[in-house]
């Protein structure tokens, strides 16, 4: 079977390349699926070209995310012909991933695909839309429906970024997504924003910790001073779910905007997720995620597209969800 494999000999730069791998070759685990979709984020980037620290040992198959058909299960929850569906669990970084035409690993990191939704929908979904999901959800459990202000995305037009877009416009929220590419405004307002914000505007901090209320919610994927100052102009009560650090991991912020307006910070986290809150935001998805928006964000690619695309995407370069069809 075809696989992308990561080689690295030792002080060398790791080298990826498709390659015939054995089924003997794949770890242990109880659950073998039969991959069909895959899908490129950052830290796939990251396990394809430098490691960046999540790598444990080589050779390795990258791959965060994955959805197919089972095809062989020692656990009693999955038998062959089940569709699946898997995100996180430091698969395709600490453990092989999806970057292959078969995976084998635990049955408990396998969620079963949703009544509704595709292999290769999941994983034009994938990790970032998950992720999407689970920031609104949690947005929503802390007090946020529609009719309160505008909801604040940054990085819009990123992976989480235009999953997060269409979930929200799709429930009914008026939506605003920060971009610094001009070219990216038409492709956010055909997923629903209303509002297009420049990233100039809100990307560095202020000396007043408390501006205008403006936001009733806000996804945050970059971190960093956008997200300091985003704090200061929610409204009062307000949330925001921040998912990334594209701006990075400081947080030059007071405490001001939590103390005198009630604001909330709700750290999201995809990777250790637990499987009911898994399936409850996979049912969401399957629920609330146009479908029309989301073929909207698809760029297509196969496995040996995979080494230019890692290196794209550690260079901010990949817009929308990149969806790779590894039988391809």
């Amino acid at each position: 079977m075809k696989a992308l494999v990561v080689r690295k000999e030792g002080d060398e730069k790791p080298v990826a390349a498709v390659e015939e791998i054995g089924i003997d070759d794949l770890p242990a685990g109880e659950v073998t699926v039969d991959v069909e979709y895959s899908t490129v984020n950052y830290k796939d980037g990251l396990c394809i070209g430098p490691g960046g620290g999540l790598v444990r040992k080589y050779p390795h198959v990258p791959g965060i995310d994955f959805a197919g058909t089972v095809s062989a299960s020692d656990d009693d929850r999955y038998k062959p012909g089940d569709k699946v569906v898997l995100t996180g669990w430091r698969v395709g970084e600490a453990y092989w991933g999806g970057y292959a035409e078969k995976a084998r690993v635990k049955a408990d990191w396998l969620v079963p695909l949703p009544e509704g939704l595709s292999t290769k929908q999941a994983m034009a979904v994938g990790t970032a839309g998950f992720t999407s999901m689970l920031a609104v959800m949690a947005l929503e459990d802390h007090g946020l429906v529609p009719g309160q202000g505008p909801v604040l995305v940054t990085g819009a037009a990123g992976g989480v970024g235009s999953v997060a877009t269409a979930i929200l416009a799709a429930k009914g929220y008026e939506v605003a997504g920060v971009t610094g590419r001009p070219e990216t405004a038409d492709y956010l307002k055909s997923l629903g924003a209303t509002q297009i914000v420049a990233r100039e505007d809100v990307a560095e901090t202020v000396n007043r910790p408390l501006e205008s209320e403006t936001w009733s919610g806000c996804v945050d994927a970059v971190g960093g001073a956008m997200l300091a100052r985003v704090l200061g102009q929610m409204n009062y009560g307000a949330s925001v779910a921040a998912v990334g650090l594209a701006g990075g991991a400081g947080l030059p912020a007071t405490v001001i905007p939590f103390l005198l307006r009630g604001v909330n910070l709700l750290g999201i986290d995809s990777v250790m997720q637990p499987y009911d809150n898994r399936v409850r935001a996979w049912g969401e998805i399957a629920a609330h995620l146009p479908m029309d928006k989301l073929e909207a964000m698809v760029n297509p690619a196969t496995l040996s597209d995979l080494p230019q695309l890692g290196r794209d995407i550690l260079k901010g370069q990949v817009k929308g969800r990149v969806v790779v069809d590894v039988r391809a």
